[in-house]
């Protein structure tokens, strides 16, 4: 990855009556606009997400989605939903003057290129996706019930389900909505700390305890805003219907779009089957499978793998 740099400008974009989007713009003010979509739902940008492109050719556009971050109302479900998000980025690529941009994102922010390019597949210059999740049943089960991601982090399952009574293990992630949204402040906050733990354990090849739980300490509040936008996403079905991402018409409308597709070999939360049917259904896509990383756009191969790929991209 490239050198930490900051961005020249930062602002805020008003999307709708009650929400306002925080935004910057960092590298080469004349260079090939990027825009890059966070995960979660509800993550927000990281600083570290400026350098997975070259500062030199690339105008780096980062932004917080609705709730997130430095976006105002934070953790606010309020008309936040997939759809409003794909109108925000159009809203955002108006304002900014962007004719066409680059699309990169991961996990989540796959979902969200994804999407944003089958609806405005005239705005898309590339896709650099990662990670990838349609938000399909057997995809949401595979993460959140027993049968999935628990076989590989038995422990970190037994953690997360704990939560639960037995009787409501059947749907994990309409249980924890509920205590997530409960009035009961101690319910909240335990549901959120054992949802954000388990997703800490499980998207690296190489988890580390003792950064999870200073993590978790250090930043519990941000960990619980996160939770409570994800849940919200995950018990709607992403807001997306079953198999539209891989619908026919949908896949034909970017058939034409340059892509680049990575998943880590051993990533628990999605899958690499997911990025293979991808890549089946749409031949003209690179697939690199990172053969020594889990789910995390950060660990040292896969972040190696996004940055070559963005400068592949960047002259298109």
């Amino acid at each position: 990855m490239y050198p930490p740099i900051e961005p020249y400008l930062s602002g805020r974009l008003q999307v709708s009556e009650i929400h306002d989007l925080y935004y910057e713009i960092s590298g080469n003010k004349d260079g090939a606009p990027v825009v890059f979509l966070h995960g979660g739902p509800g993550s927000g940008c990281r600083e570290s997400d400026r350098s997975y492109f070259n500062p030199e050719k690339y105008k780096i556009i980062l932004f917080d989605q609705r709730g997130s971050g430095r976006s105002n109302p934070i953790g606010s479900l309020q008309g936040n939903t997939t759809w409003d998000l794909v109108a925000d980025i159009e809203k955002l690529r108006v304002e900014l003057d962007v004719e066409k941009w680059h699309v990169f994102g991961g996990s989540w922010g796959s979902t969200l290129a994804l999407v944003y390019a089958q609806t405005h597949p005239e705005r898309v210059r590339s896709l650099v996706v990662r990670g990838i999740i349609t938000f399909r049943q057997s995809e949401r089960r595979w993460i959140h019930q027993e049968g999935g991601t628990s076989n590989l982090f038995p422990e970190a399952w037994d953690e997360f389900v704990s939560v639960v009574p037995v009787e409501e293990r059947g749907d994990m992630v309409k249980a924890y909505h509920k205590r997530i949204h409960s009035e009961d402040e101690g319910e909240r906050k335990d549901a959120a700390r054992a949802w954000a733990k388990y997703e800490m354990a499980t998207t690296k090849l190489r988890p580390d305890p003792e950064a999870i739980e200073l993590a978790l300490n250090n930043d519990f509040a941000s960990s619980s805003l996160k939770v409570k936008i994800e849940s919200h996403f995950f018990v709607n079905a992403g807001f997306i219907k079953e198999g539209q991402i891989f619908a026919k018409e949908n896949l034909e409308k970017i058939r034409h779009i340059p892509m680049i597709i990575v998943n880590g070999r051993y990533d628990a939360v999605c899958p690499p089957s997911t990025a293979y049917e991808l890549k089946k259904k749409l031949p003209h896509a690179e697939l690199h499978i990172v053969p020594d990383a889990g789910h995390s756009g950060r660990e040292e191969g896969t972040a190696e793998v996004l940055t070559q790929a963005a400068e592949k991209v960047v002259d298109l």
